[in-house]
């Protein structure tokens, strides 16, 4: 495992990446947090309630709108990691920073990629998170997992990814996001 997260944090610094800035877009953040289980990377992502503000019961990474009082991006992330599943700040190691991605729903995203030790006592927000999902990290890498439509959203349509895994639809930013880093590091891991 050290071997693969030696080779994601070179290759996340080994680019320039996209950072978006627009005015009339809100800003969010995101952990992409990897954890080593059954000797295999896996990703946590949650599915969110039905009692939160904005894409109810989707999968999603733990991460959100950016406060006021957040330092930077960086902040908000490993805040929002704390409040949606307990993972402390000084419990997950950031890797790197993907690319900044547009939402359908007008956000800027930056995606963050963290390692947490595993297994975790997390504590989760039950306002906010309906579950956690162990997504393996092979799961991304079977290309019949992936499957790409034009969706609408508002008044806009775009590409969107779709990967199914154990009866769980993961699509949108976060889809976007997976491919991103999968695109990123799967050919350099061999």
């Amino acid at each position: 495992m050290e071997k693969l997260l030696d080779k994601i944090r070179r290759k996340l610094k080994q680019r320039n990446r996209v950072v978006l800035n627009d005015s009339n877009l809100s800003r969010a953040a995101v952990v992409v947090p990897l954890f080593e289980k059954d000797s295999q990377c896996h990703i946590l992502l949650t599915k969110r309630t039905m009692k939160v503000k904005h894409h109810k019961g989707e999968v999603s990474f733990p991460g959100g709108m950016a406060d006021d009082d957040d330092k930077n991006l960086k902040k908000t992330a490993l805040r929002e990691l704390y409040e949606e599943v307990g993972i402390k700040e000084e419990d997950i190691d950031i890797l790197g920073v993907l690319d900044d991605i547009v939402t359908m729903s007008d956000f800027i995203v930056t995606p963050f990629v963290g390692y947490f030790p595993y297994p975790y006592p997390f504590k989760i927000s039950k306002d906010e998170v309906d579950e956690l999902i162990e997504l393996p990290l092979s799961v991304l890498l079977d290309k019949d997992k992936l499957t790409k439509k034009m969706m609408g959203y508002r008044s806009k349509v775009g590409l969107v990814y779709i990967y199914e895994y154990n009866n769980h639809q993961i699509w949108g930013a976060t889809a976007k996001i997976l491919k991103q880093f999968i695109d990123l590091i799967y050919c350099k891991l061999s």
